[in-house]
């Protein structure tokens, strides 16, 4: 990722959360602990259903006196809905502000060379007030900056960066393993454990109860994890179904289609550490493997 250039992330929203039950209220209800989150440092976290199943993800950032929550904007007011559920008699302010910020991402370097900058995930800095993340999923992924809109021209022109194809931005993404387009068609299909969030630093496992713990803790302990969300790439056609097959059995599910497609594959089934093809009708793919799966 070059260091002049920034990514601007038009494709996520923000909400915001506020009041003096605030802390409590996400703490009852992500998968992350959110005594992490502070001035100086941010999470990724997610909701899952009471089974653990996937609903949804996001950054969570410190911000005055609340939360940001940095999601996939199509998602944006499904999220604000289930927020709103959750509520009850707490004191509590859900705000979508995505018409007020934007977020923008710069490489893991241009991040360093802000003043106090540390390179630890989730490690977070202020410039001219705004939020400077390195994403807590995964550094390669660069940092996040999350600017009031009529701000943002001005502080990318005294950062001396050049604003650039944001599907680059979301190619490298893809590469390194992280779904963060059309994440709506993950709901109700997978566990939350599958998205492979332990390793994006996206569930605590000490931090007590939430919603769907139950089940993602039974899948750790019991080491039942027999499947993960894993990018695929064409490499012949064009896919035209969801079932992936391998020696004529099925493997694994095209659940993101697309430019930057993933799948739910049974990976203890395969070697992940070879180039093999596998069939899914109307084409042939591979899985990347992730450096960060072991």
């Amino acid at each position: 990722m070059n260091n002049k250039k920034v990514y601007i992330l038009e494709d996520r929203g923000i909400l915001f959360i506020q009041g003096e039950d605030s802390k409590e209220f996400l703490q009852n209800i992500i998968t992350n602990d959110i005594n992490k989150v502070n001035d100086s440092n941010s999470c990724f976290a997610s909701i899952l259903t009471p089974q653990g199943k996937y609903l949804y993800d996001f950054l969570i950032i410190k911000h005055k006196n609340g939360y940001f929550l940095d999601c996939e904007k199509l998602q944006i007011e499904n999220l604000y809905n289930q927020l709103k559920l959750y509520k009850l008699r707490s004191k509590v302010e859900i705000l979508n502000l995505s018409n007020e910020f934007v977020v923008s991402n710069i490489s893991i370097n241009k991040f360093l060379e802000f003043d106090g900058a540390k390179e630890i995930s989730g490690f977070t800095i202020r410039y001219r007030e705004d939020s400077v993340i390195l994403d807590p999923r995964n550094k390669q992924l660069g940092a996040r900056i999350i600017i009031n809109l009529e701000k943002l021209y001005l502080s990318l022109k005294k950062l001396n960066l050049i604003s650039s194809d944001v599907e680059e931005y979301y190619n490298l993404s893809h590469q390194i393993g992280i779904a963060q387009r059309d994440t709506e068609r993950l709901k109700n299909q997978l566990f939350g454990i599958e998205c492979n969030f332990e390793e994006l630093n996206g569930i605590d496992f000490k931090k007590g109860c939430y919603v769907g713990q139950e089940n993602t803790a039974r899948i750790k302990l019991k080491n039942k994890l027999t499947k993960r969300l894993l990018p695929i790439k064409v490499v012949d056609g064009t896919l035209k179904n969801e079932t992936i097959n391998y020696k004529d059995n099925e493997i694994g599910k095209i659940l993101i289609k697309g430019k930057f497609p993933f799948a739910l594959i049974k990976f203890k089934e395969i070697n992940l550490d070879n180039d093999n093809e596998y069939l899914c009708e109307g084409a042939t793919l591979r899985i990347i493997k992730p450096d960060w799966i072991k």
